[in-house]
């Protein structure tokens, strides 16, 4: 009798458990259930969206504003979509979304900073696959470029950048100008406040070097928000190879016109720590002659970086916005942008850079970039109050302002 009551029991339990799973697979069919594959509306797709009545007319006929659209002209996007094309090419039993209409898509999101949902409407498409298409070209943008357009410099690039950065601004062994940019981003969920930064927003930190030419030398994207300047820095793939000296850069050398001895170096603000390899302003006020000479030469290599970030956001205005996207998508969105932006940047001629983007002087009148007058969300992360710097670094940026005090006018 008892044995009965044993099976029965466990009987009873089986049933039990097979309702239950019963019951969750027809609450999941319910949720999964479509009203249709595809929308009505978006049945005239490859005749009615934008990528044909629009977007094909501009290629043809309009290269003004396809370059507007695009921030390219057409053979540079014809030049990009033939790189990409492997990448981007797509099977199915369904007619596939072609390569270009997945360029075009992504290209107008990034300049124009628009949302996915107007683009999922001019395109007709669904906005889970245009947030898709933008992702997956975004990460092939990187993927097929930066091994070629963002690859670290050896000694001899370095060291051709040094003679350029010296030409133009008379700093010597000027390797770069570094700096960091907080990228305003949607909460992510569950996230608290990891990205939470000190201007009460959301981000996460653009961290770069940019050469003379306004392009860039090294990128580091996705630190959280919240971290404190210097840890962004310290955990920095580049903060991490500048205070463990394991950067490929060229040895200590004579500084021009004369036989002193002195290494190679970046320069950033007060935000970063004084290092052998990477000079910042003395702070304070009412500094000495030779400190506000060096301040004003530093500073003259410096701005190279802060144009280089407006230039970047001005022609990419998805950067002006919050993005709403998981952080590791934003990552693919803001690398996508910074190796595009080296693409383009290669052929002055192309009209992706105009000399009045950026800072000038002439004839002792300075006259701001127009990049300045556009509002941006790209905050410079803030100055940090405890970065330690050795001897040293204090005794070598004595010895460099020195030297730029004796050679002031020469």
């Amino acid at each position: 009798m008892n044995e009965q009551i044993v099976r029965l029991t466990k009987i009873v339990k089986i049933i039990n458990v097979m309702f239950v799973m019963m019951k969750i697979y027809l609450l999941a069919s319910q949720r999964l259930k479509r009203r249709w594959w595809i929308r009505p509306v978006n049945l005239t797709r490859n005749n009615l969206s934008f990528h044909h009545t629009c977007f094909a007319q501009l290629k043809l006929k309009d290269e003004e504003h396809f370059f507007k659209a695009t921030r390219m002209n057409i053979e540079k996007f014809k030049v990009l979509l033939t790189l990409l094309r492997g990448r981007l090419q797509r099977f199915s039993k369904r007619e596939p979304i072609n390569e270009e209409t997945r360029l075009g898509i992504t290209l107008i999101y990034l300049s124009q900073g628009c949302s996915p949902q107007y683009l999922a409407w001019s395109y007709k498409m669904g906005l889970s696959t245009v947030r898709k298409i933008i992702y997956e070209t975004c990460d092939a943008i990187w993927q097929e470029l930066h091994e070629i357009y963002l690859a670290q410099p050896n000694q001899t690039e370095w060291k051709n950048i040094a003679d350029r950065f010296y030409v133009k601004t008379g700093m010597p062994h000027c390797l770069g100008a570094v700096d960091g940019k907080h990228i305003k981003v949607i909460c992510p969920k569950s996230s608290g406040s990891l990205y939470y930064n000190f201007k009460k927003t959301f981000s996460i930190v653009l961290m770069a070097i940019c050469d003379q030419n306004y392009s860039f030398v090294f990128v580091d994207v996705g630190a959280l928000g919240s971290q404190s300047d210097g840890g962004i820095f310290a955990r920095s793939a580049f903060g991490r190879m500048i205070l463990r000296n394991q950067l490929e850069i060229p040895p200590d050398d004579n500084l021009p016109g004369t036989d002193k001895i002195f290494p190679y170096f970046f320069v950033g603000d007060n935000a970063f720590p004084l290092r052998r390899n990477l000079m910042r302003p003395y702070p304070g006020r009412n500094l000495s002659t030779g400190k506000l000479y060096f301040n004003k030469k530093l500073s003259s290599a410096r701005v190279h970086i802060e144009n280089t970030f407006g230039i970047l956001a001005n022609r990419w205005r998805i950067l002006h916005t919050t993005i709403n996207a998981a952080p590791v998508n934003v990552d693919k969105i803001v690398l996508a942008t910074v190796v595009l932006h080296n693409y383009l940047m290669l052929d002055r001629n192309g009209g992706y850079f105009d000399p009045s983007l950026v800072d000038r002087e002439e004839n002792g009148i300075f006259t701001p970039g127009t990049w300045r007058q556009s509002s941006t969300d790209m905050r410079s992360i803030r100055i940090s109050h405890s970065n330690r710097s050795t001897m040293e670094a204090f005794t070598l940026r004595e010895e460099l302002t020195d030297y730029l005090l004796d050679n002031n006018g020469a």
